[in-house]
């Protein structure tokens, strides 16, 4: 290896660190946990190692995997989740980095299996676009690994069951921003949600937003389906088609799905009621007789 790829390999792992000391102070990964990686080359992936502190990670500290995910560098273990990157990068040629973590808003969205509501803020709708959902399985395995294969095409961000995120990019810094937009889009409906009322704005205001993103170099699927006639805030691109896992929205339930409200049927006096209210006439009527007596 030349001292140029040599001094390029250093500049990266530092990169990883600080991006490993931001995932920490923002408190999307508590103790040991979370992972990033980056692709080197073909066959060669830079990762964070196990039980390290993303934020207290060294340079000398990060490890080297091939695509099956075997260490081939590094005196500190590979992450147990790398296989989650590898599969993302196996299928996407053109990602170089990915951020697994657990941002708590967003990660509260997984929990809750609630799927992320769109028309709701411009701002993710054009730098995230739709957010999928992945089935729970157990980490570190390869069936974990598996569960984003479904929707790793069309979006880069991924909502994983019961667990966390993973967001990706073309490099380190892309693949964190989009952690950050998730959590902070989540944070806000959160808030929001707690006032008591969401707004959403209509189709045809998405369509305008989902155009703006060829200028800007972001890709959106829904791009090539008419967006004239898409139903762009109402149900998620990423169900018939995608994976037997369809989470359903509870808390977040865009108008157009909201089941209209039947009026509330007349109330019914009980029969106590009834008694009540002749007796308090006949009081009333009583007092008004011995008030034109006097």
């Amino acid at each position: 290896m030349s001292q140029n790829n040599l001094m390029s390999e250093w500049k990266l792992r530092e990169q990883m660190c600080e991006i490993g000391r931001r995932v920490y102070a923002k408190g999307f990964a508590a103790a040991n946990d979370g992972n990033i990686s980056y692709r080197l080359s073909d066959d060669r992936v830079l990762c964070t190692p196990t039980r390290v502190s993303k934020g207290f990670m060294k340079p000398d500290d990060l490890c080297i995997v091939d695509m099956d995910g075997k260490q081939v560098a590094g005196t500190r273990k590979r992450s147990s989740e790398i296989l989650l990157h590898l599969s993302v990068m196996k299928a996407r040629a053109d990602v170089r980095s990915c951020v697994h973590c657990h941002p708590p808003h967003a990660t509260a969205f997984a929990v809750a299996h609630e799927p992320i509501p769109k028309c709701i803020l411009p701002e993710f709708e054009v730098f995230l676009g739709e957010v999928a959902m992945a089935k729970y399985e157990t980490p570190g395995t390869q069936a974990f690994a598996d569960t984003v294969l479904p929707y790793v095409k069309d979006t880069e961000t991924i909502l994983l069951a019961n667990h966390g995120t993973i967001t990706y990019g073309n490099d380190l810094e892309d693949a964190y921003f989009k952690t950050e937009i998730i959590d902070a889009y989540c944070r806000i409906l959160l808030l929001a949600k707690q006032l008591g009322t969401i707004n959403y704005y209509p189709d045809a205001k998405a369509a305008e937003l989902i155009k703006i993103k060829p200028n800007l170099g972001i890709p959106d699927p829904r791009l090539g389906l008419g967006l004239e006639n898409c139903d762009l805030c109402g149900n998620s691109l990423f169900r018939e088609g995608y994976s037997d896992f369809v989470p359903e929205p509870k808390a977040f339930i865009p108008p157009k799905l909201q089941q209209p409200q039947a009026a509330p049927a007349p109330k019914k006096e009980s029969d106590m009621d009834s008694l009540v209210s002749l007796i308090t006439d006949q009081v009333m009527k009583a007092m008004a007789a011995n008030s034109g007596r006097n």
